[in-house]
């Protein structure tokens, strides 16, 4: 890539301030030079408006959930209920069709200042269960759907064995099962080789949650996370129930059955985290394992409100992610996690614009093994994400509140300019693939069945 100079009106540098006039030189995909200060945009440079921060990581992902936006709203229901109809349009997809939903999902999500996303994989063989012909054609799909739509992706390469505590996979959760944790390590280990140097690709382990890998089971996919040094991923206490029925089948919680079996620590993440105890916390906190809270769709699911702050405090670090795509936002996801905290103890002032920030950029990009990314300076990866002051939404901030309108009335929408890797994917609000909705909505249709 041939070296590029970017113009920022405002940006949001270490160690957390709005500078005027901040000049930014890239060389390939890397930030080469900082320089703040300069009135004006020198020649050749390209203008970018209102406040520029770094590109945001969303941390927990499952792309073909974008395909159940809006159609799962009709009923009450319940979690479960809505994970019926997610099994729907799971058992419809393959490498192809899998392809197209992902790169319009993961364009939606550059388009809204995303330039990482960490995807929890589990839709791995045919329907019924038979690999593919290569194992890892489903996996392969999400890389190249990241790469079209300019994102970096962490593959979180999921182990997904059990239906539930003691039952075995049926229907359409075939396809996500490896057999036991030494069939998932043989695949995932084939995926982590055909990345391996690849700069903007990294494979991750995920367990699924405890009831869907039985406990002897883990050290197998810590291992793996710890031998290679990456990522590891896990959903952890997200309904009531999962937690009543761990106790029952192991005397233990969710947290205390991985903690026993080596699966946290600081390359760990916890998302959700919802119904956690004092205990909990503290296991999460003392092994410094990362939370991804992800409230729209905590919300979405009525699953409830996670201790953030508390988790926080203790020494758990914050990251954010979109998980079932109700909404594409990280902007809603940064102050649901304020806004909540508000409802349940009636109190405000619980994180600051800048804590939010962070745990939507540089947090969430280590969580996901891209440690060099989520902040501006030199050496980091090119990733300018800028916002509109201008439009209904965030017109009227003064210039010591920059941050704080961002956060609490910003949304995806007043993203014009979004620069990944030193390239531009996003100009003036349009994705560089053309018509993101009318890709969505073929896409859509082709998961659901509607144009078959």
């Amino acid at each position: 890539m041939p070296e590029l100079n970017y113009w920022c009106e405002l940006a949001w540098l270490p160690p957390g301030e709005v500078v005027d006039g901040v000049l930014v030189r890239i060389e390939g995909s890397k930030i080469a030079e900082i320089t703040p200060g300069m009135a004006e945009p020198p020649a050749g440079a390209v203008r970018l408006g209102g406040l520029t921060i770094p590109g945001m990581a969303n941390t927990h992902s499952h792309a073909f959930h974008r395909a159940l936006r809006g159609a799962t709203e009709r009923e009450k229901g319940s979690f479960w209920t809505w994970r019926e109809q997610m099994y729907g349009v799971a058992g419809t997809l393959n490498p192809d069709s899998y392809l197209r939903l992902a790169r319009a999902t993961f364009a939606e999500m550059a388009m809204a200042g995303i330039t990482c996303v960490g995807e929890f994989h589990y839709l791995h063989h045919n329907p019924g269960g038979k690999p593919y012909d290569d194992p890892n054609a489903m996996g392969h799909a999400l890389v190249q759907a990241a790469r079209d739509a300019g994102l970096r992706i962490a593959l979180l390469d999921t182990c997904y064995l059990t239906g539930g505590f003691g039952v075995p996979l049926t229907g359409t959760q075939l396809r996500f099962g490896d057999g036991d944790a030494e069939g998932w390590a043989v695949r995932a280990e084939a995926l982590l080789e055909a990345y391996r140097g690849v700069d903007d690709v990294e494979v991750g382990a995920a367990i699924h949650s405890v009831r869907a890998i039985r406990a002897e089971q883990m050290p197998v996919i810590s291992k793996f996370s710890h031998h290679h040094a990456v990522p590891m991923h896990v959903h952890l206490s997200e309904q009531r129930a999962e937690n009543a029925a761990c106790v029952e089948v192991y005397a233990a919680s969710p947290a205390q059955v991985l903690a026993e079996h080596d699966v946290l620590g600081p390359r760990s993440t916890a998302v959700h985290a919802t119904h956690v105890s004092d205990v909990d916390i503290a296991l999460l906190s003392q092994s410094s394992t990362y939370i991804c809270m992800c409230p729209t769709t905590e919300r979405d699911l009525a699953d409830g409100i996670g201790p953030a702050r508390t988790l926080f405090d203790a020494g758990s670090p914050l990251t954010l992610g979109s998980d079932s795509h109700a909404v594409i936002d990280l902007f809603e996801e940064a102050r649901a996690v304020e806004l909540d905290e508000r409802l349940v103890t009636e109190r405000r002032g619980h994180w600051t614009a800048a804590e939010l920030l962070q745990a939507a950029t540089a947090v969430g990009h280590a969580s996901l093994g891209f440690p060099d990314a989520g902040t501006l300076v030199p050496g980091a990866w090119a990733d300018l994400v800028s916002v509109r002051l201008d439009s209904v939404r965030t017109a009227g901030a003064s210039p010591g509140s920059v941050p704080e309108m961002v956060i609490f009335a910003a949304t995806a929408a007043d993203v014009h300019s979004v620069v990944s890797g030193g390239r531009r994917v996003v100009d003036g609000g349009r994705h560089v693939l053309g018509d993101v909705g009318a890709m969505l909505n073929e896409a859509i249709a082709q998961a659901r069945g509607e144009n078959a």
